[in-house]
């Protein structure tokens, strides 16, 4: 190999895996890998050096930057096929790679290291397409790969990624030199060339000449004919029976570990689930380890038309739960050893509903959301297969050794502790600015997802989109005077994260005036936003967490004002008080079913705050005889500690009232307000 530059060398693999993997079609996310050798110059000898970067463990080819790669010595790398030990202890060869680094390494090495190594080839592409496991997955599979692509593709039987596999691949391009690539049977595909280019000249090829033939020679309708019965619902209908189902599949999903969901409806997942083969290959489960490590070995299937009542999907969700778990712990059972690590759990991450659609579960939503679309690449998967022959995936024995893989295990074991609020969905009102966004940020910081809910939608789709991504907020407008857009907006929480964990009523507002000025529609109008608006979403959130049988938080923003008695406030603090007993009522109501509620009593919360930029700082500041401007100072001033509050620290409380430190506290009023005496409780 002739010098190459380093730096070069990377700019091109990284621009590679980055096209690579922003396309859908030829891999799934974080699967895969790609790799570039090149010549350096060793710092310590002086002499020249080739060396391999290599995608690492766990990374995303889509987004994979310079610290993703692993850097590994290839000249120590090729030397350890004379030390394999064979397939039984090919494990052993992960740890082995640590020795092959070059200086810090980079990232930790995959275990397709070998394949990529092994190769005598610059560039080496390793992907997982939905056509080329079509054919991967064909019960013909080797007979269509020589139809499709001669001799420039080679079959590969299956066989666990390790070191073998990269020998077998080696051993394959060595002895077809015409050969640009593989099918790796049950798998992927794995393509090579002596440049960046043609290494992705060469996949894309690969990808696009399998796709173009199931397209051109396959069955019109590979899934049979679609059942009436199970036909998709109208899209409103759908989603409302979605949200309504929501709960209780995370019920199913979630008896080992709290788990979070994500709901798919598209029309690949509707016409699979409205098939005639749906229950038959549902149960075959998916082949490409990538996709099965998530989706788990097969999905839960709800056998009912969809017309079957929300009552009565419930009801056989219940029995199929059961049967479920016993069909997974007997496959484990049939599979383990005694060296094998404790089974996970027991309970699904797919749940396939006809008419409705997909519901997939993680740990967190982009764990949950990528369970997803694993599972539509194995629908197309399937599809494929079915078009050109029959689906055919591994054996369930090898998807065991791989779900159950000490290396796996000791992936899972390396995941950074959860955060406080990790794996929970919290709704929080009037959330757009003060005390409400500080709440959702502080909740968003500790591993919630979020829902931030404002009368006004772009400002709470604004403030959601400040936390992050789809995958931690979303917002969404809702009046919390009106039932509907209450529901609405439960609902939405449901269909963006499967289920609700946490609630916050902050929705708020305050109007200053002795009682002689104070209106009827002054009154009427905070009542309806801070008693009535809480009541009406603790209910529809209530009704959901009881279904989920998961426990649960309603946090109250209350006020100091519950229990002083302010000059000129007498609409504001009745409503206050209000909502200062609906805590103890739910907290004594809900406590059976594990449903902690408490409440947060600050006071003088000036900046950011929504309520003072709105009037009521002006209004209270002519009270007390103050610019307005000195307002935040002058409540500090007569607090016992003499400190201001700030948004931030109402949140703090609200994360701590309903975390795991505080599980026996409910019904409490928790005071953030620097110290008023006259608001002590009594």
């Amino acid at each position: 190999m002739g010098r190459v530059s380093g730096n070069r060398t990377v700019a091109e693999l990284l621009a590679r895996s980055n096209r690579l993997g922003a396309d859908p079609r030829n891999t799934n996310y974080a699967g895969g890998n790609t790799s570039a050798k090149g010549v350096e110059t060793d710092p310590v000898t002086g002499r020249d050096v080739e060396l391999m970067w290599v995608k690492g463990s766990g990374g995303d080819l889509g987004t994979l930057t310079e610290p993703g790669l692993a850097v590994l010595r290839t000249d120590r790398l090729r030397a350890l096929v004379g030390v394999y030990p064979g397939e039984d202890r090919e494990d052993e060869m992960v740890a082995a790679f640590d020795f092959c680094l070059h200086g810090r390494g980079g990232a930790a090495p995959s275990i397709d290291t070998a394949m990529h190594g092994l190769v005598e080839a610059a560039h080496v592409d390793h992907l997982h397409p939905d056509s080329g496991i079509a054919l991967a997955t064909a019960a013909d599979g080797e007979q269509l790969t020589k139809d499709v692509f001669g001799t420039k593709v080679m079959w590969v039987p299956w066989r666990r990624p390790g070191f073998q596999l990269g020998l077998d691949i080696a051993a394959v391009q060595r002895d077809n030199p015409g050969a640009v690539g593989c099918i790796l049977g049950g798998h992927g595909i794995t393509a090579w060339g002596d440049t960046s280019e043609e290494a992705e000249r060469n996949s894309t090829w690969i990808i696009e000449r399998a796709r173009l033939h199931l397209e051109r020679h396959g069955r019109p309708r590979p899934f049979g004919a679609e059942v009436d019965e199970r036909r998709a619902l109208p899209a409103a209908q759908r989603r409302a029976k979605a949200a309504a189902l929501a709960p209780h599949l995370r019920a199913v999903a979630s008896r080992d570990r709290r788990m979070v969901g994500h709901f798919i409806d598209s029309d690949v997942v509707l016409e699979f689930v409205a098939s005639e083969k749906l229950f038959a290959l549902a149960r075959l489960g998916t082949s490409c380890p990538d996709h099965f490590l998530r989706t788990k070995v097969r999905p839960l299937v709800l056998d009912l038309p969809a017309s079957a009542s929300p009552q009565e999907c419930v009801g056989r969700l219940a029995e199929l739960h059961e049967a479920y778990r016993d069909d997974y712990r007997a496959y484990y059972e049939r599979h383990a050893t005694a060296d094998s690590p404790p089974m996970r759990g027991a309970d699904p991450a797919i749940i396939l509903v006809p008419g409705v659609g997909m519901f997939s579960y993680g740990r967190d939503k982009q764990t949950a959301r990528v369970a997803g679309e694993f599972y539509v690449n194995a629908i197309n998967v399937m599809r494929g297969a079915e078009a050109v022959s029959s689906y055919a995936p591994i054996p369930e024995s090898e998807k065991f050794r791989i779900e159950y893989w000490a290396l796996e295990e000791a992936k899972l074991r390396r995941l950074p502790q959860p955060k406080r609020h990790a794996g929970r969905v919290a709704l929080v009102t009037g959330a757009a600015s003060g005390i409400g966004r500080a709440t959702a940020a502080r909740l968003a910081a500790d591993g919630a997802c979020v829902v931030v809910a404002d009368l006004d939608a772009g400002r709470a789709v604004s403030a959601a989109g400040d936390l992050g991504g789809a995958d931690v907020a979303v917002g969404v407008g809702a009046d919390v005077t009106k039932e509907g857009e209450v529901e609405a907006a439960v609902e939405a929480t449901l269909l963006a994260f499967g289920g609700i964990d946490l609630v916050v009523n902050n929705a708020g507002l305050s109007i200053s005036k002795p009682l002689l000025e104070t209106t009827e529609r002054d009154w009427d109008l905070q009542h309806d936003v801070m008693a009535k608006g809480s009541f009406l979403v603790a209910r529809a959130a209530a009704r959901a967490m009881i279904a989920q049988r998961l426990g649960g938080d309603i946090v109250y923003i209350v006020s100091k004002n519950a229990l002083f008695a302010g000059p000129n406030n007498v609409a504001y603090g009745a409503a206050k008080a209000d909502q200062a007993h609906q805590v103890r009522l739910l907290a004594a109501e809900l406590g059976e079913h594990g449903i902690r509620v408490n409440g947060v009593n600050p006071d003088g919360v000036v900046r950011g705050s929504g309520i003072f930029a709105g009037g009521w700082g002006a209004q209270r500041a002519a009270v007390y005889g103050i610019p307005e401007e000195e307002l935040g100072a002058f409540y500090a001033r007569r607090t016992l500690l003499g400190r201001e509050v700030l948004p931030e620290h109402v949140a703090n409380a609200v994360a701590a009232v309903c975390s795991g430190e505080l599980s026996h506290t409910t019904g409490l009023l928790v005071p953030v307000d620097a110290g008023v005496a006259a608001a002590f409780l009594r």
